[in-house]
This record gives C-alpha cells, sequence and structure tokens, in this order.
C-alpha cells in the first residue's frame, strides 16, 4: 500500500506515523513545501522570544528519525490532484501515484489588500523564513507595528514584546481576540495590554504603507499615522485547498471529511487546518485550527489508512491565550445561540471576568479571564451537555460554582446512566 501525505506539520507527522505502526510494510512518503525539516508553526513565538533554538521548533529531534521510520521525505507542492488516476501533479512537474493520500496541506496567512504589503519590512509571521527576517529587524527599542490581534497575533505580541521593541497593534474588531473573544472579555485583554506598554488600536485598519527614509509610514483608518521599523501582519489565514478545485474532492471552506475523516473520495482523507471536521457543541462542520484538534484529526485518519477501523467522534472549540500574563480561554458557542440565557462575572480590578451561556438549561459556551482553575470544568461541562437542572439558576447567581454544578450534575448523570 503506498501513502501519500501532502503537508508535513503536525497532522502529517503523526498521521504518517500512526500509518507505520499499524501497517510497518506500507509505502509512505511525507511532502512538505518548505526547505526545512518538519516543524511546528506554533513554535515560532517561542524562536523569537529566545526561549528556544530553530531546533526547538522541529517535530521530531532525531536527525535520522523519520529514517529510522522508513518515511520518506520530499520537497514539493501540490499543483493538482487526480482523484480518479490517484495521482498528485506537482507544481515541479512531477507527478506521484498514490493508494491512500492525506490532505494536510494546512493554511496560509490571508494577505489584506493594502498599498505597500509588498515593501521591504513587511512581513508575516508563519513560516521560519519569516522569523529569521523578523529577529533581524525586531531589536530592542525598534518601532514595530503588527496588524492583527487574533489568537495568533496575541501569540506573536508576547513574543515581540519580549524582544523590547516598542509595539503597537491595530485591530479592525472593536476588541482583542474577537473571533474568541466576546466584548467584555476582548475589552478587559486589551486594557491588561495597554497597561504592559502596547500602544492597540481597536475598530481600526491599516490603510496604507509607504517608505520613510529607511523606515516605514502606517496611515490608519482613524487618521493616525505611525512610523515602523518593522510591520507584521497577523491578519488571519486561510486553508490550503485551491489545488484541489478540479479534483472531485468536495470542500467548503476546507476539505469535507466524515467521521473516519475521509472525504467523499474512497481513500482519500484529510487532517489538520485544512479539514472541516464535526464540531461537538454546534453539530456543525468546522475548520478548528488548534494543534490538538490536528492531532486527533491525524491520529484518526492515519488508523483508517492503515486499515484500522477508527471514528472521530467531534472536534471541540477550546482555545486557551497566554496574553503578556493573563491567561484567558473560549469554549464551545462562546457567542451564545438565539433565544438562550447567559451569566457574567467581571472583576476589573482583579482582571478577572467570565461569562458563561446556555441552551436551556444546558452549558454550551464560555469566555474566561484570569480564571485558570476553572478550565478544566468549563470543557468538561460543555463537552458532555450535562443537563444543569436547577444547578443553572444557581449559576446564573454565582457563575463561580462550577464545580459544585459539575460534581453535582455530571456524576449525577453518569450514576442515573449506569443504573436506567
Amino acid at each position: 500500500m503506498k501513502h501519500l501525505i501532502l503537508g508535513n506539520g503536525p497532522a502529517g507527522v503523526i498521521a504518517a506515523e500512526t500509518i507505520r505502526k499499524h501497517a510497518p510494510k506500507d509505502e509512505i512518503t511525507l511532502v512538505g513545501d518548505e526547505p526545512e525539516p518538519p516543524y511546528s508553526r506554533m513554535a515560532i513565538p517561542y524562536l523569537l522570544s529566545g526561549s528556544i533554538a530553530e531546533e526547538g521548533t522541529h517535530l521530531r529531534k532525531g536527525k535520522d528519525h523519520f529514517k529510522g521510520q522508513n518515511i520518506a521525505l520530499r520537497t514539493g507542492r501540490a499543483k493538482s490532484v487526480d482523484a480518479k488516476k490517484h495521482s498528485v501533479l506537482f507544481e515541479d512537474g512531477t507527478a506521484m501515484n498514490f493508494d491512500r493520500l492525506l490532505i494536510a496541506t494546512g493554511s496560509s496567512p490571508a494577505s489584506p489588500p493594502i498599498e505597500g504589503m509588498d515593501l521591504p519590512g513587511v512581513h508575516p509571521c508563519w513560516t521560519l523564513a519569516d522569523a529569521r527576517k523578523i529577529m533581524a529587524l525586531a531589536k530592542p527599542g525598534a518601532k514595530v507595528l503588527q496588524m492583527g490581534a487574533g489568537f495568533i497575533g496575541c501569540i506573536i505580541m508576547e513574543a515581540l514584546a519580549s524582544r523590547g521593541v516598542a509595539l503597537t497593534v491595530v485591530e479592525m474588531g472593536d476588541r482583542m481576540v474577537p473571533r474568541m473573544m466576546g466584548e467584555g472579555a476582548g475589552g478587559m485583554i486589551k486594557r491588561w495590554v495597554e497597561k504592559k506598554g502596547v500602544k492597540v488600536h481597536t475598530s481600526s485598519r491599516v490603510e496604507a504603507i509607504q517608505k520613510k527614509g529607511k523606515a516605514l509610514s502606517v496611515k490608519l483608518s482613524n487618521g493616525q499615522t505611525v512610523d515602523a521599523d518593522l510591520v507584521i501582519s497577523a491578519t488571519g489565514v486561510k486553508p490550503n485547498v485551491g489545488f484541489l478545485q478540479s479534483s472531485g474532492i468536495q470542500c467548503a471552506h476546507g476539505v469535507l471529511t466524515d467521521e473516519t475523516l475521509q472525504t467523499n473520495v474512497a481513500g482519500v482523507y484529510a487532517a489538520g487546518d485544512c479539514a472541516e471536521a464535526l464540531d461537538l457543541a454546534s453539530g456543525k462542520h468546522i475548520v478548528s485550527a488548534i494543534q490538538p484538534n490536528a492531532a486527533d484529526e491525524a491520529v484518526c485518519a492515519g488508523m483508517n489508512m492503515a486499515g484500522k477501523k477508527m471514528v472521530m467522534r467531534g472536534v471541540t472549540q477550546i482555545n486557551v491565550l497566554d496574553t503578556l500574563g493573563l491567561v484567558s480561554a473560549s469554549f464551545g458557542a462562546w457567542q451564545g445561540v438565539k433565544g438562550g440565557g447567559h451569566a457574567e462575572l467581571s472583576d476589573e480590578g482583579n482582571c478577572r471576568y467570565l461569562r458563561l451561556e446556555f441552551d436551556g438549561d444546558v452549558l454550551i459556551g464560555a469566555n474566561s479571564v484570569g480564571l485558570t482553575e476553572h478550565v478544566g470544568v468549563l470543557r468538561g461541562l460543555i463537552q458532555s451537555r450535562v443537563r444543569l437542572g436547577a444547578w443553572k439558576d444557581r449559576l446564573m447567581q454565582n457563575p463561580l460554582a462550577l464545580m459544585e454544578a459539575y460534581l453535582a450534575c455530571a456524576q449525577a448523570q453518569s450514576a442515573w446512566g449506569l443504573t436506567k
């Protein structure tokens, strides 16, 4: 059996190793489109902060790890897939056949249509090559403007702040982390960041970037102009699925998969940031671009590619973020649902915030800031969709009574299920 894996990030590597474990004689080829060993993009901020060297970003530290696993590494970028012929054409004109194909091509930065995005000193922060360019410019005291304050943007922001730069962040949304946090939580994070010395412009966007001597001049939609030595674009990502356009493999935002991570084409699977899998909270297919979900999807896809039946029960929308020392989290349907209730607690002085979202007497989503002790309980209640009964009213009065509610409801319903 010939397995071809497009993408050598965490999903691709884990899938390859899973296949090897359960199909020791099968042929496996792992293809990446960068001239680097397989590495984790999520480790790049730690490289920027100086916490690790480049080798620390590598997914497997042993020099001969993949050779020892009999996994062939190849560099190339897929141009198209012929699902009927079980063949992939690469941009260099070469082609490879497969019996099983995994699409784990991840995502790429979305570059906004702004004048000056192609100027020297304007960079995304996505690859090791990007990181090297940023480190050369982000010296202590350098003026840095970052476009975007989403989940990835905040991680990059923390790494830049640790380098001692003068940092300005511009976010189109009315708060920080707008796709993860509601107004209360996102506003609290903004105020925390500003107290740490970062200038933040929300409800604003970059309109143009121009050369100003050896530096750059950045025009904002709020009428202000900011000088910068370095501009970083962190305005979101999009799944790498364009090469599948005429393949017959169904895509929406990402590659659509079933509970085994197989696409509509037999023998073709998808995992990671380019895949749409079932979200437990909403019951819908989503791209959940976080590494734990990518790893779970990769194991499931790899098992099925190796002929071992496995079902993915669903991904969960969970994001945990450390922003300059303030830990925040979002779970499930944190935006709430029509007709649903919510409970809210805000302690500005101690930078603590909690908002719970309900559908009937079921907790379906939450935002929390500065309350790390509740992360596990929130996840358990939301994932299990346990019925709270009278405990919903208690949580409406005291949102911090989560542990008591979990113990009372989850354990009681578990016992009921066993004795029914």
